[in-house]
């Protein structure tokens, strides 16, 4: 296959299911390689790519990154491989972007659990930041990209140590990428059209050559590395409105669609291949969960009275919140994590399907997850404290650690003009 000497490219590591991934295809970026840990979201990933791009699942993909930097040849022969496949030599003309999100369990509020008494240097996914930064200088692309919690931002490697220190040491070690220009910022996902709050921190660094930086701006949006906020978000209604089925059976699910389009941001995420799914055309992952009758009893009451819950209904879990119809003028307030259960619909007294979960994330209704769709306790989160550091990542996981496709996709727009004007 020839590669069009304009197709902007690009080289996703610690993919998961594939949102960041997904944003940069719609900006336009081709895919050149892939690497994923966990094998369903790497299967997801795959799945949704297999038509399109199916030299990634034949030969352009890995699992652990520990692998591939270990590896003396892997980079000797992955522009080899490319130069093969895409008549293209990526060390003169190079890739344009790589970016990561390295797993982020150790920095997350969440998740680790509290209660597990482990330092942050024991855990090995706090150290991937230093082969993803080892794996930017060896492909040299135009411009690369970090992606992390907002946790990052005030984590510290032990109980006794400094805040913040262990982004310090994340950053200090992009910046000691050789030719790169580094800035940073923690962004809001509503603010680029996400229906969530979701705080994100960025690293972007641009390769010196194409960009020669003349000030000390690290903030990447002050310095031109991010795209101005739009704050064009839509409403909880505006998302779920058109899957909403009035005969919806707990346990069960909605296999078709339950009424045309009602918006055109509908109509955006029904659409694939400027086809768009009609009334009766097939849904998937719209199941709702089998909740217990005390359960069904406090998400009615809480739909009914504003998202208060009864006292008898009360337990220790964390409170859960109702959806809102409208965002009200704060806008977003969520964050879709790996859970739903921290969520009532508006109107129907159920936790949100893995669709509607994705739709949050803004992937299209097209899109497929694979896996189970939901699991618990320690096959969910692990227990560092025993060294279990391997998890399952059911649906609802793969999304919640996604990032949002319509984030990734301004961001890649943005690339592209960089990468456009300054190269």
């Amino acid at each position: 296959m020839k590669l069009k000497k304009k197709t902007p490219t690009y080289i996703d590591l610690f993919a998961g299911c594939g949102g960041l991934s997904l944003g940069l295809e719609k900006a336009g970026f081709f895919p050149l390689y892939v690497n994923e840990l966990n094998k369903d979201a790497l299967e997801t990933y795959l799945t949704n790519r297999d038509e399109e791009f199916p030299h990634l699942r034949n030969k352009f993909y890995s699992q652990d990154i520990k692998d591939v930097i270990s590896n003396k040849e892997f980079f000797k022969t992955l522009f080899k491989d490319l130069k093969k496949e895409f008549n293209r030599d990526f060390k003169k003309d190079s890739v344009d972007v790589v970016a990561g999100g390295p797993p982020c369990q150790g920095f997350s509020g969440i998740g680790i659990r509290r209660s597990y008494s482990v330092d942050k240097k024991q855990l090995p996914s706090n150290h991937l930041y230093q082969d993803m930064a080892f794996f930017v200088h060896q492909i040299k692309p135009k411009i690369f990209l970090f992606e992390n919690v907002e946790g990052l931002m005030s984590a510290r490697w032990t109980k006794d140590g400094v805040k913040g220190e262990i982004f310090k040491d994340v950053l200090k070690t992009f910046k000691n990428v050789p030719d790169y220009n580094v800035k940073y910022k923690l962004v809001h996902a509503k603010d680029y059209g996400v229906p969530q709050n979701r705080p994100r921190v960025l690293i972007i660094g641009v390769r010196s050559d194409i960009y020669s930086d003349k000030n000390d701006i690290l903030d990447a949006l002050d310095g031109g590395f991010l795209p101005m906020p739009e704050f064009d978000y839509p409403h909880i209604e505006d998302i779920f409105s058109d899957i909403v089925d009035k005969n919806f059976e707990y346990g069960g699910a909605t296999n078709s669609y339950p009424s045309e389009p009602k918006t055109f941001w509908q109509e955006e995420i029904r659409t694939k291949k400027r086809t768009i799914f009609r009334k009766g055309d097939p849904l998937t992952e719209h199941e709702y969960s089998n909740h217990s009758k005390r359960i069904r009893e406090k998400f009615a009451y809480m739909i009914e009275n504003n998202g208060e819950i009864p006292e008898h209904l009360k337990t220790k879990k964390f409170a859960q919140r109702i959806l809102p119809k409208n965002w009200g003028n704060k806008g977003p307030t969520i964050t879709v994590t790996s859970l739903p259960d921290d969520f009532v619909h508006y109107s129907q007294a159920r936790s949100p399907s893995v669709r509607e979960w994705a739709r949050l994330q803004t992937f299209p209704d097209w899109y497929q997850f694979a896996g189970k769709r939901t699991t618990g306790g320690i096959r969910r989160a692990g227990n560092p404290r025993e060294s279990i550091f391997e998890r399952e990542v059911p649906k609802y996981t793969q999304i919640g650690n996604a990032v949002p496709v319509k984030l990734a996709y301004e961001v890649g727009m943005h690339f592209k003009k960089i990468i456009n004007t300054l190269s």
